[in-house]
């Protein structure tokens, strides 16, 4: 069934604030996104998010069990991606898996916070918006 759901890409910044910092921007622009539009994920961007919350700096502030079961709610609440198609567009090439998923999964978005992605703002047709951007928006 086709959906005019905007497919937006999060990057894990984002999504790390929206676990630990329920009150902040990132963490509002997540959330926005979740309910407005259809998320993307891939297999990079995955793991990404679960080896910066494996980190144990983490444990004074959200525990192991709702760590592991954020993952897997975000990996069900979003559409996973195979990416097929290489990019290597920024400066920093672990950054690389973001625009490449936007690029893969025909995303119109990437929310990220890193200068990096948003210094290529747009890339290819997809706008790179900061949270506090996205949160603008009507």
């Amino acid at each position: 069934m086709p959906t005019n759901r905007p497919r937006i890409v999060v990057d894990t910044n984002a999504l790390v604030s929206r676990l630990l910092l329920p009150n902040s921007v990132p963490c509002r622009a997540t959330q926005k996104a979740v309910e407005e539009s259809i998320l993307l994920i891939s297999d990079a961007t995955l793991a990404e998010l679960a080896d910066v919350l494996s980190r144990r700096k983490f444990d004074p502030y959200v525990t192991v069990k709702d760590r592991k079961q954020f993952i897997r709610l975000l990996g069900r609440i979003s559409e996973r991606v195979y990416c097929v198609r290489r990019i290597e567009a920024c400066r920093d090439p672990k950054d690389d898996k973001f625009p490449e998923l936007a690029v893969n999964g025909d995303a119109d978005l990437i929310i990220s916070g890193d200068k990096d992605l948003l210094d290529l703002n747009p890339f290819m047709g997809i706008d790179i918006l900061s949270p506090s951007e996205f949160l603008k928006q009507s």
